[in-house]
Parts: C-alpha cells; structure tokens; sequence
C-alpha cells in the first residue's frame, strides 16, 4: 500500500530575514585554577571566522570587523590550515615592513604577506587541554608572546584538525581584567593585576 504524504504550506521569505548563528556561552568569570576548556573557543560549538590567503588585507579587516573577532583562520583553496592572521597583524608593524621592502600601496596588500604561516604555528594538543587549567594557558600564550592559541586534534593517522582555540583577550575579560587595547603586555600585566588582587587585599574601587 502507497502512502501519500501531505505538502507543508509554504511561504515567501521576507526581506531583512536574518539566520541562526552558533554561539557558545562562556561563565561570568573565571579563575586561574578552573579547566582550560571552560576558556577555549569550541569549534564544535562555533563557527571559525576564516579567510583566504589571496584575499586582500583591507578586506580581511572589514571582516574582522563585522564579525566582532581579532583573528582569522587562513585557508588555502584546498581548505587547510596555512595560518593565522590576527588584528596586530593588520594593525601593527608587518604592513608597513612590507611596504618599505616590496613597495606599493595598502590596497596591494594581501592576506599571506603578513599573516603567521602554518610553519610558524605552535598549537596545544586537546588531549593536553583538556587536563589543563586556565592558568596553564595563561602562561603558555604569554610565554610564545601570543595572543592567540589553536587547539588541535590528532586522528590515529597523525592527522590534525584544528578543534578549538584559545584568545588572551577573552580570557583576561573573563578574569576580570579591564582590557582595552590589543597590546599584548598590557594585556598580561592587567591579568597578573587581576592575579595579585586575588592573593591580596585590594582597595575597593571609588
């Protein structure tokens, strides 16, 4: 016996429809001492923010931008990993660097002139993460003078698939700490005031 199902009623789109987007949601606070997944961005969770490596540098930012992120993963046209470009990259010194070596104008600059190349990246095993605590990531990222940390997994062929990742910044927000600006000692020296206010009795703010 065939059975007929019924059509759904459909209905035009209307302008201006937005659409859902993944969202992990991260504790108020954290301290040094919880697990480092309780800071780590969950690509299983999340959506990566990611760009090509041909694309231009000016483009790059205005996505940056409009996403709200400080950082980009870098795809080749294979979609791997071949690094990593972050706001101090396109804000900071590299830009400039490459102009006086290679001439040209902004506008000629592209996404792997000044991006971290794959061979450049340091990443955090998961497994490794995962019997971590914050401020084992902490001092890890301060240690590399880095701002940002991708978090691999391995398959049982040695195979890599970049899982999750780690950002200064928002671990220092979910610390406590007032940042504000993308340079990197001000960032830990916010976190280790943060740190030094825990271990001791501070004045309570005016």
């Amino acid at each position: 016996m065939t059975i007929e199902y019924a059509e759904l009623k459909s209905m035009p789109l209307k302008t201006g429809s937005s659409y859902v987007r993944p969202v992990q949601d991260f504790a108020e606070r954290v301290n040094l001492s919880d697990p480092a997944t309780t800071v780590m961005t969950d690509l299983n969770k999340v959506s990566v923010v990611s760009v090509r490596a041909k694309t231009s540098m000016d483009r790059a930012n205005a996505k940056m931008i409009r996403y709200g992120v400080r950082m980009l993963l870098v795809l080749d046209d294979n979609e791997q990993v071949a690094g990593l470009l972050t706001a101090t990259d396109v804000l900071g010194e590299k830009p400039m660097h490459f102009l006086q070596n290679m001439g040209g104008t902004h506008a000629d600059i592209m996404v792997r002139d000044i991006m971290s190349t794959q061979r450049e990246l340091q990443v955090l095993k998961l497994e490794d993460v995962q019997k971590s605590k914050v401020g084992s990531i902490v001092a890890s990222l301060k240690k590399a003078n880095r701002q940002h940390a991708l978090v691999v997994a391995e398959g049982a062929d040695g195979r890599q698939t970049v899982c999750g990742l780690f950002s200064i910044t928002q671990i220092a927000r979910l610390l406590g700490a007032q940042v504000q600006s993308f340079e990197l000692a001000r960032t830990f020296a916010e976190i280790e005031a943060v740190i030094a206010c825990n271990n001791l009795t501070c004045p309570s703010p005016k």
